[in-house]
């Protein structure tokens, strides 16, 4: 199972969230959080504060891990992703060739624009709580099947 990243940058005062929308790869064209695959010899942070340098320009300070999930696509596990959240970040978020960043406030989050899993988990990283998941899908990843999602977990 490939292990991988995801952040979210947040300003909880406005309570905002940075979503990029995927120009290419797995979820092109949706709004999700920058990340992306953990490399050899990398730790999940590591990992997540080269993934939003690369996709948006901004240095995470900090990030903090919040969640797990699992994610399956027909019968077979494909990834286990590391999910952080971080308030405290360095730079401005700018589009590249990989991601167009928006800040959303928490009540306008383009939930029909993204993955089906991430209304059942956001609120959750909102409220600053932590949690993990597992998520089926069917084998083109277009249909959510099945999802649990359990909170108040420790990391």
């Amino acid at each position: 199972m490939q292990p991988a990243t995801l952040c979210y940058l947040l300003r909880p005062g406005d309570e905002e969230v940075l979503l990029i929308e995927k120009k290419r790869g797995l979820g092109e064209g949706l709004y999700v959080g920058p990340g992306g695959k953990v490399e050899d010899g990398e730790t999940p942070r590591e990992c997540v504060v080269r993934e939003v340098e690369e996709e948006i320009g901004v240095t995470p300070r900090d990030p903090e891990k919040v969640g797990e999930f699992e994610f399956v696509f027909g019968e077979t596990p494909e990834m286990f992703v590391h999910v952080f959240r971080a308030e405290d970040f360095a730079g401005e978020p700018e589009e590249s060739e990989e991601a167009d960043p928006e800040w959303f406030g928490y009540e306008e989050v383009p939930y029909d624009d993204m993955w089906e899993d991430d209304r059942h988990w956001m609120p959750h990283l909102f409220d600053g709580e932590t949690f993990e998941g597992r998520f089926v899908f069917d084998s083109d990843g277009e249909e959510l099947r099945e999802w649990d999602v359990e909170t108040g977990v420790g990391f």
